[in-house]
């Protein structure tokens, strides 16, 4: 997606001009598996004109294989963004009908070659939220990811006031994520999209693994909001018989908090895929995530030494030469 917003903090009402950033859940995540120094492709189909070029440059100038993306017609998908600050919140305006994306189809892909020697495949709740297509061809990939043992992970966040094509996502999300090895998703999203309550949780995370045997790991990340500046983050993961969970970052000066939740995503599978240790993969998860809100854009651009370091206890922002 093209990203447009105010320069600064400006309200929309005061803009002369909009600064643009290319993004998007799925492409912020290989960004930042780039920058830890993985073979990250990101597959998605833009329109072929000189913006979806654009987007596509930008990929490949962070270090993402841009090989798979198709192009064709329709849109690129916008959005636009008022960054808030102290206590006036920030806003998020979708602008995504008839995107080029939304109009892919399952046939566009040959899954097989793509995720023939892969060792990981990502998703989130926003692709099936734009059609009826862009669903089945996300099926069709996990169905092949999991016949090629490729792990596969979904974000399950389904920002509501995007389905605007007939099906909601209770009818569309339990095939996806029942193909899943790992999902971020918290404990009212598990009771609204697949009817699991809980007290707790830890609860509810058994009950998922009751009704989707595959999934291995549950995580969700914690952010108290003391202000649209200043935000409190930590991180859990389960993994079927222990609850797993990051330091408190104390964030107090926000710069963009956009793509957090990626940066933590990218920042959990490169722990997972570089130890199998979950207590190192969501510590180094979490810092990914508290260095992003230093971080202008979608995406995180900092590297395995500046977020172990984090991890670590540095924490001064102490010039380095």
């Amino acid at each position: 997606m093209m990203r447009l917003a105010p320069p600064g903090f400006a309200k929309f009402n005061q803009a002369h001009s909009l600064n643009v950033v290319y993004g998007g859940t799925e492409a912020n995540v290989a960004v930042s598996l780039a920058y830890f120094g993985c073979e990250a492709v990101h597959v998605t189909r833009f329109p072929d004109h000189a913006l979806g070029r654009a987007a596509a440059a930008t990929l490949r100038f962070h270090g993402v294989d841009t090989s798979r993306i198709t192009y064709g017609p329709g849109r690129l998908g916008l959005y636009f963004l008022e960054t808030g600050a102290v206590s006036r919140a920030s806003q998020i305006i979708y602008d995504r009908y008839d995107s080029a994306f939304s109009l892919i189809q399952p046939g566009d892909f040959d899954w097989d070659a793509i995720l023939t020697g892969a060792d990981w495949f990502h998703w989130s709740g926003i692709t099936p939220a734009l059609s009826q297509q862009a669903a089945d061809c996300l099926l069709d990939a996990i169905q092949t990811a999991n016949r090629l043992s490729v792990k596969v992970s979904g974000d399950i966040y389904f920002r509501s006031n995007l389905w605007k094509y007939g099906r909601t996502p209770q009818e569309i999300l339990p095939a996806l994520t029942a193909g899943c090895d790992l999902v971020l998703g918290n404990q009212a999203n598990f009771e609204e999209l697949y009817g699991v309550e809980a007290d707790t949780f830890d609860d509810a995370c058994h009950r998922m693994q009751e009704k989707f045997p595959r999934i291995q790991y549950f995580t969700d990340t914690e952010r108290e909001s003391v202000s649209a500046s200043h935000n409190r983050l930590t991180a859990k993961i389960f993994d079927g018989t222990t609850m797993y969970s990051s330091e408190v970052y104390d964030i107090t000066h926000i710069i963009d908090r956009i793509g957090g939740g990626d940066a933590y995503l990218a920042g959990l599978i490169y722990g997972l895929l570089a130890t199998d240790d979950p207590q190192y993969a969501v510590e180094f998860g979490a810092a990914a995530s508290a260095l992003k809100h230093t971080v202008e854009g979608d995406a995180n651009l900092v590297t395995v030494p500046e977020v172990e370091a984090l991890v670590q206890g540095d924490k001064s922002g102490r010039l380095r030469r």
